[in-house]
């Protein structure tokens, strides 16, 4: 996750390098895990912290320490300095913010592991970690677009990051791939967990016509929106059918917990070397919930063979041609963006109704 001051600058951050670091075997791995929201948000904190209890069930991995609803900023410092004062020789930062108070206290720290989620800068002890989350987004687009009557799907979103819009355009491609008539309007809320504005945010979006909706959000407040008005949903992090049973379609989830063990075989085995992760479907860091009974079998068959397609590297959601809003190809027949490129996307696709806030 992320902050909403992120600069565009992102893009310098993607050359996915390597750093020597002489570490050696850990014996005994005591890890710290700093989230942004509370572990009962039933998305993004909620989904780390399965991987977190995943990875605890190595049997050199003792139990962790997680601090939840951590601010953004000059706080994250203070709690990452207090988990290493703890004795905590790997500690995971799950979101965008705390990306310079983790270089900040990995300067003071060579003996212990950092790894930061969805930045960009990394030390010789510290690297990064992140999903290809625009292919399971580019496949729910397919559902969306299917399902859709009114050609009003609204995306509910939080900041205007790369990461956000990139699922915005990747969910785009997706839906107008099998209804070019379907347009995706965007209301931005600028948060990451706040259910109360989550909601307004959705209803706006059901009062012009929308008639299946999805979110960039940690909150299920767009699902119960979608459920209390017979509109359609699709949800995010994780499998939030529960609050949405009537409604819910599929939704794009994560997957943390093989990320998670594969980084503590590595310290405990002296092999870890800083590095820019940055998995897909390809190795099930993300993908799709189980579709619910309201998806026909027509809409289960067409994502299944995109999505294999993804998996064996035979079609990219982001191959050209692709045109911008303003009808400018930006992504030319036959190219594909650089993960560069992807990492900084700032601009809307073809499709999209709404504006990119400076």
């Amino acid at each position: 996750m992320k902050n909403a001051a992120m600069s565009l600058l992102i893009a310098l951050a993607l050359c996915f390098s390597t750093q020597a670091f002489a570490l050696k075997p850990v014996k005994e791995i005591k890890a710290g895990f700093i989230y942004v929201g509370p572990v009962g948000d039933a998305g993004w904190t909620y989904a780390h912290d399965q991987g977190r209890k995943e990875m605890e069930k190595l049997p050199y991995v003792k139990p962790s320490t997680y601090i939840e609803s951590v601010p953004e900023g000059a706080e994250a410092t203070r709690v990452i300095n207090g988990l290493v004062r703890k004795g905590n020789n790997l500690i995971f930062t799950t979101s965008f913010g705390y990306m310079d108070a983790t270089i900040d206290v990995a300067k003071r720290n060579p003996d212990v592991v950092f790894m930061h989620c969805s930045g960009y800068k990394t030390a010789p002890n510290v690297g990064t970690y992140f999903g290809r989350m625009y292919e399971p987004r580019y496949l729910s687009g397919i559902v969306a677009g299917e399902m859709s009557k009114s050609n009003i799907i609204g995306y509910v979103a939080a900041f205007p990051i790369p990461e956000v819009i990139r699922g915005i355009n990747a969910f785009t491609l997706g839906v107008r791939s099998v209804n070019p008539k379907a347009e995706v309007r965007v209301v931005w809320t600028q948060t990451w967990f706040d259910p109360g504005v989550e909601r307004d945010a959705a209803d706006s979006l059901l009062d012009v016509g929308a008639d299946v909706l999805t979110m960039h959000q940690d909150a299920p407040a767009t699902l119960q929106a979608a459920e209390a008005r017979g509109a359609y949903v699709i949800g995010y992090d994780t499998d939030m059918r529960s609050f949405a049973p009537t409604a819910f379609l599929t939704a794009p989830i994560w997957k943390w917990g093989a990320l998670y063990t594969k980084i503590a075989e590595e310290v405990h085995n002296g092999t870890w070397k800083s590095e820019q992760i940055w998995w897909g479907m390809k190795e099930d860091l993300v993908g799709l919930a189980e579709f619910s009974d309201k998806v026909p079998a027509k809409t289960r068959a067409d994502v299944a063979a995109k999505q294999a397609e993804i998996v064996a590297g035979t079609f990219h959601p982001f191959a050209g041609p692709i045109k911008d809003q303003d009808g400018k190809v930006i992504v030319a027949a036959g190219a594909t963006p650089s993960d560069g490129e992807l990492l900084g996307m700032n601009y809307f696709v073809e499709g999209v109704q709404g504006t990119i806030p400076k």
